[in-house]
Parts: structure tokens; C-alpha cells; sequence
């Protein structure tokens, strides 16, 4: 049994696109990453907060 290396089918444009800029104020932040983690969206805590109050 070989042992499989994880980050094999990590591409180069999937890596350029983890960065902490955010997609609605193209701010960069370090919460951008974590709210990419924790919800999936590539958006800073002050754009997150914006949009939980106003969700339009």
C-alpha cells in the first residue's frame, strides 16, 4: 500500500485564488480567509456583518 500525497490535485489557480481579498469590497484581510473556511464566502468581517444586517 503507497502512501497518496493529499495536495496531488491542488492546482496553481485554485492556490491563486486562496488569498485574503475580498470579493465584494476588493479589500485585503486576514478574515476573508477565515470566513472562506468557516462559510464557504470570500468576504471580510465588516462586508459579512454588512450583509447579515442588510441581506439584499
Amino acid at each position: 500500500m503507497t502512501k497518496k500525497d493529499p495536495f496531488e490535485n491542488i492546482k496553481e489557480e485554485d492556490l491563486r485564488d486562496f488569498n485574503n481579498k475580498c470579493d465584494e469590497c476588493k479589500k485585503e484581510d486576514e478574515s476573508v480567509s477565515q470566513n472562506l473556511i468557516l462559510t464557504g464566502f470570500k468576504v471580510c468581517k465588516s462586508c459579512r456583518t454588512s450583509k447579515t444586517i442588510f441581506p439584499i
